[in-house]
């Protein structure tokens, strides 16, 4: 674990770049902040029932259903107060969040968390998006516009347990949408904490309480409680295959985020000093939990070599197969045969590198950010979302075979890939054949959701789906109002 002072150093970077460098796309520049040390980051409050969490489902979903009933009579310029003030508040909270998010879960980097806050709350796009449709002729007017669900029932994951609520409640509150937040159970605390801070703001403008609402003691019971609940107009889940199959049965219409097998592919063409490095901060961010984070590589054998020692030279350090094989035995439940992929140790999701490598006798310090194994095309690490910062690299004769392999290990999913190439027919065919709803040319897989990357953020990925990043139209009705008499001024 590194020590406070390497932390906050950190921290001051990340404010430095997120706050002044990187203007947002979407709501108002966030003003320069002073990074909070660790010694100023309060504890994580006692949340209470009341506090805009409820203790069952039914109770939840009818506060929900007021608070909608009731935004849907107050003035559209509201919502855009609304969110102005739930960035606002988002960015003032981004570093406690992201500090209760590490501690509660164990999972991933504090500093990396604070970006995903800031993130979602500067660029998940808002009411700006919803703009009207008009047709005028000889036959009269038509106008569509957008119109929410109502009550839409949110599943938040472990992983990204603050930046998916922050994302989710900009894109659902804009289009005048009420929330039910079902948090993953180990990660309740920081979830519903999110939640409350959310809620507090909507008060603060004039917005009408329990719009933004959780179950204080989240199962999976009440997720499936939420799914069948006949109020509850929209599912949004985003989760692992398990969940996200039961909410596309639910007899809803569902937006879901599943898993992800990131490949990243590099051919003879690259800059491979660039790939290297792009590659170690892609796949290593917040230790690889994120599902866009590239998870196995296809390098042509031309420049493998090159490759890895650029990546070593960035941050990674490359282990051997037989160390591999040692390290498998605490990586995985239980190692799989060659060829299929298999289930990951819990207790190894989201740590840093250096913690993996003590299993096998390593001892490193924390500027090793990623761990780099050479392995065959079926060996389970490459089949696997391991959500771990450990990278498995494949050699391919060329980038044909490189495109082939990465398509059978991204399972279908059509979800993330990455290519670094400048070899155009090449990049042609990856985005054909992998289909995916991000596609990253040369940079790291982060650029997708637009973190140093252009177009606004998202951290609901709907590949299962089919919407790709969600915004506010993912969560509205298209409804369409046409009036026969002539309404034209000229």
């Amino acid at each position: 674990m590194m020590d406070d002072a390497r932390i906050e150093a950190i921290i001051q970077e990340v404010m430095d770049e997120l706050n002044l460098g990187d203007r947002p796309r979407h709501g108002p520049s966030p003003q320069p902040l002073r990074p909070a040390t660790l010694a100023e980051l309060a504890p994580a409050p006692q949340l209470h029932h009341g506090d805009n969490l409820f203790p069952d489902v039914e109770s939840a979903v009818a506060a929900a259903r007021r608070a909608y009933l009731q935004l849907a009579d107050l003035p559209l310029t509201l919502r855009e107060r609304m969110i102005a003030q739930i960035r606002r508040v988002m960015r003032e909270n981004a570093q406690l969040l992201a500090h209760e998010a590490w501690r509660e879960t164990g999972m991933g980097r504090y500093e990396d968390k604070i970006q995903k806050n800031l993130l979602n709350a500067n660029k998940a796009p808002g009411t700006e998006i919803l703009d009207p449709t008009a047709w005028s002729g000889d036959d009269g007017l038509t106008l569509v516009e957008y119109a929410p669900y109502g009550v839409i029932g949110s599943i938040i994951p472990s992983t990204n347990p603050t930046s998916t609520v922050i994302c989710n409640v900009i894109s659902m509150v804009a289009a005048g949408n009420a929330v039910v937040f079902n948090a993953h159970p180990g990660a309740r605390g920081c979830s519903n904490h999110t939640v409350q801070l959310v809620n507090e703001a909507i008060v603060q403008v004039g917005g009408p309480p329990n719009l933004v609402c959780a179950l204080a003691e989240p199962t999976i019971e009440t997720a499936q409680q939420i799914m069948r609940h006949p109020d509850v107009g929209l599912l949004a889940v985003t989760g692992g295959a398990a969940v996200v199959q039961a909410a596309m049965q639910s007899g809803k219409r569902a937006v879901c985020a599943g898993p992800g097998n990131p490949p990243a592919v590099v051919d003879e063409t690259a800059d491979l000093q660039q790939a290297g490095r792009d590659i170690v901060l892609g796949a290593s961010f917040d230790n690889n939990v994120i599902c866009i984070d590239e998870k196995e590589i296809f390098a042509v054998d031309s420049i493998a070599d090159d490759l890895k020692r650029s990546m070593c030279s960035n941050g990674a350090l490359e282990i051997s197969s037989r160390q591999l094989d040692r390290l498998s035995q605490s990586i995985f439940d239980q190692v799989p045969p060659a060829g299929q992929h298999g289930a990951m140790n819990k207790a190894f999701i989201g740590k840093n590198a250096s913690l993996l490598l003590q299993e096998i006798g390593i001892e490193v310090g924390e500027e090793v950010r990623l761990i780099l194994v050479e392995v065959e095309p079926d060996h389970p690490l490459v089949l696997s979302e391991q959500m771990m910062p450990i990278v498995p690299l494949v050699r391919v004769r060329d980038a044909d075979q490189a495109i082939d392999l990465a398509k059978k290990a991204e399972h279908g999913f059509r979800h993330t890939a990455v290519m670094h190439s400048k070899h155009l027919d090449h990049l042609s065919r990856m985005a054909r054949e992998m289909d995916c709803s991000i596609f990253v040319k040369n940079a790291p897989s982060y650029a997708g959701v637009g973190y140093r990357g252009e177009g606004f953020c998202s951290f609901t990925i709907a590949s299962a789906t089919g919407e790709g990043l969600t915004n506010p139209i993912s969560f509205s009705r298209i409804r369409r109002c046409t009036l026969k008499d002539s309404f034209r001024i000229v």
